[in-house]
Order: C-alpha cells, then sequence, then structure tokens
C-alpha cells in the first residue's frame, strides 16, 4: 500500500513550523499568563495549535493509501499576490480596503466561477476585519485610506 505521502510531508512540515514559531516565541518574549497576556502568549498559542494541526493531518496519512496529486501553480501564485498585495496597501489604503482586496484577489485563483460570491466575500471579510482588529481589539492601525 502506497501510504499519502503528500499528507505526511506536509503534516510534518506545519508542525515543524508551528513548533519553531512556538519555541522562538517562548524564548524570545514573555509569555505573561491568562490574565495578563505578554507579547509572546499569542504567537506561542497559535505556533502551538499550528504544530498539532500538522500532527492531526499527518497521522492518519500513515494509514491511507495516497494519490498523485498535480502541483497547484495557479493557486500558489494566487495566494503569494494577494500576500504581496497586503503589504502594499496596508498602510496606504487602511484595513478595510486592504481585506476586501486581498479577499477578492485570493478567490480568483478558486475553481468555482463568477464575481458576485466574490464581491460578497470580500465585503463580508472586510466587515470582520474591521470588527475584529477595529471595534473589538481596538488596534490602531489606519481604517480607510484617509485616517492615517
Amino acid at each position: 500500500m502506497q501510504r499519502d505521502y503528500h499528507d505526511i510531508l506536509w503534516g510534518g512540515f506545519l508542525s515543524l513550523l508551528g513548533l519553531a514559531v512556538a519555541v522562538y516565541s517562548a524564548t524570545h518574549y514573555d509569555i505573561g499568563n491568562l490574565r495578563r497576556m505578554g507579547p509572546g502568549f499569542f504567537p506561542v498559542s497559535l505556533g502551538a495549535v499550528l504544530a498539532l494541526l500538522g500532527v492531526v493531518i499527518a497521522i492518519p496519512a500513515l494509514w491511507r493509501a495516497g494519490e498523485t496529486r498535480s502541483f497547484a501553480g495557479r493557486e500558489l501564485l494566487g495566494i503569494i499576490v494577494a500576500l504581496l498585495l497586503f503589504a502594499l496597501l496596508m498602510n496606504r489604503v487602511g484595513i478595510v480596503v486592504t481585506a476586501a482586496a486581498v479577499s477578492f484577489v485570493a478567490s480568483a485563483v478558486a475553481p468555482r466561477p463568477g464575481i458576485v460570491w466574490r464581491l460578497v466575500l470580500a465585503a463580508v471579510i472586510a466587515g470582520l476585519t474591521w470588527a475584529v482588529f477595529i471595534e473589538a481589539l481596538e488596534m490602531a492601525i489606519p481604517v480607510w485610506p484617509w485616517s492615517r
């Protein structure tokens, strides 16, 4: 039986990446506690969760038959362009416009056709981004192009 090496390797990669983030953050930043979280609390937590999810992906793949998969170059390019767009737009046009633009670009490589659902997705993600980072967390980041 051929194992699902794709999931084994990527699960292992995610586990190692999460572990590296957690260890680096724990050794370089104050973690604090649940009442007074330090700057390292969030990255340590996310690194640990990522490591755990990598294990959850890799372990079942040891007993599952694998299949040959093609390289998803188009999807990879869409994500890279979306990340670069975020870096270029964030300080220039604010979090709301950036979130909408990045969501729209990242969804452009999805197999589902149509523009309406992409526009709705971009609007919902922009609204949720505003609600979480501006309203709930009260972060001091530009919201709109004119609010810099």
